[in-house]
């Protein structure tokens, strides 16, 4: 009886024992959807080239005898650049002139010879067979004097090419090639470039590619005048990428442009604006992937609960992920230990401010 007693009088004491206090809620690092997660435009670096940019080489072998410009010379169009010796092209050319003149006397003679059968077969002198046969040497004659032609006009042209000669306007960059150094054709030998076409050239990479697109309006500084801004356009852009470094050569044209501060080979910023002005830069650790679907944790400011919130991607930057769909300014996203939240979990909230 005694037993039962102390058993009913620990029981009673359980019942009137207080309830243990919830969990304090665990802290977690967030970040406000607004300015501060807004995506900045994207800016590359890169180089001033011109647009139309030629190497320009012989097309003969030959042995250099003279270089008429250097490094920066101004040329125009059909100026001679450099000279190859011209003294076997020169004795090609001559024995080509001089078949030229032999054919032309064997066709006079096979023509003289035709007229003289002609009459001769006019007074049943000589057979139709006869006829025929100098016929057909006339017209070998002719064929000759044709094919001869077309060897000497390829003489004369070897030796023209003995001339390099500027394809174009513009201003001489590099030179390849000195006097006494002996060249096989197409080897470069002069680069021009015209410098009135300017524009950058950058390397995008692979995961900036969306939006840069031909037409997409840009803003170009450079780096000994960044308060000057000139308007700019992307021209090309590579439809593979690079290789060895993985990024997207890119042309943004300048225009007609006519500043004695911009030269060729200068450093220059370029300034993208074609993003979404409702897309959120978040960092990749605040997403995370429940029941299919990507989702970041948002903070109840009222009662500091999380809950899950499907969002959609915009794509994927080196600084981050863009959100195009599922947030709203204010709206406070936890950006760390994510995987390790529930639904209503209670968190305190503590604000970072991302870097720039």
């Amino acid at each position: 009886m005694r037993y039962l007693f102390a058993v009913l009088v620990m029981a009673l004491t359980a019942c009137e024992q207080t309830p243990s206090a919830p969990p304090a809620p665990r802290p977690a690092l967030v970040v406000t959807v607004g300015e501060q997660t807004t995506a900045a435009p994207m800016a590359l670096v890169g180089e001033i080239r011109s647009r139309y940019e030629t190497a320009q080489g012989f097309r003969i072998d030959g042995k250099i005898i003279q270089r008429l410009v250097d490094v920066g010379t101004k040329v125009s169009k059909g100026q001679v650049l450099a000279k190859l010796d011209n003294i076997d092209t020169g004795l090609s050319s001559q024995a080509a002139q001089a078949e030229v003149k032999a054919a032309e006397a064997d066709l006079d003679l096979a023509q003289a010879e035709l007229d003289r059968y002609r009459q001769l077969h006019q007074r049943k002198f000589v057979a139709t067979q006869a006829l025929e046969i100098q016929e057909a040497k006339f017209k070998a004659a002719a064929a000759r004097v044709k094919q001869v032609k077309a060897q000497a006009a390829v003489s004369g042209n070897q030796s023209n090419y003995t001339q390099l000669v500027a394809e174009r306007d513009g201003v001489v960059t590099e030179i390849h090639a000195e006097p006494g150094q002996v060249v096989i054709a197409g080897d470069p030998v002069v680069h021009i470039a015209m410098p009135s076409a300017m524009e950058v050239a950058i390397a995008v990479p692979e995961s900036r590619m969306d939006g840069v697109v031909v037409g997409t309006a840009a803003e170009v500084r450079l780096w000994t005048d960044p308060k000057t801004v000139y308007p700019a356009k992307v021209r090309e852009v590579a439809p593979a990428a690079d290789s060895v470094t993985r990024t997207f050569r890119v042309r943004v044209a300048l225009g007609e442009i006519n500043s004695p501060v911009m030269r060729l080979g200068m450093t220059a910023g370029v300034r993208f604006y074609y993003q979404n002005s409702h897309d959120w830069l978040l960092p990749m650790t605040s997403v995370t992937q429940r029941d299919g679907q990507s989702v970041v944790w948002v903070v109840n400011a009222e009662n500091g609960e999380v809950q899950p919130r499907p969002v959609q991607m915009g794509g994927f930057r080196e600084d981050g992920v863009l959100i195009s769909q599922g947030l709203q300014a204010g709206d406070q996203v936890v950006i760390a230990g994510v995987q390790t939240l529930v639904p209503g979990q209670a968190v305190r909230p503590t604000p970072v401010v991302r870097s720039e």
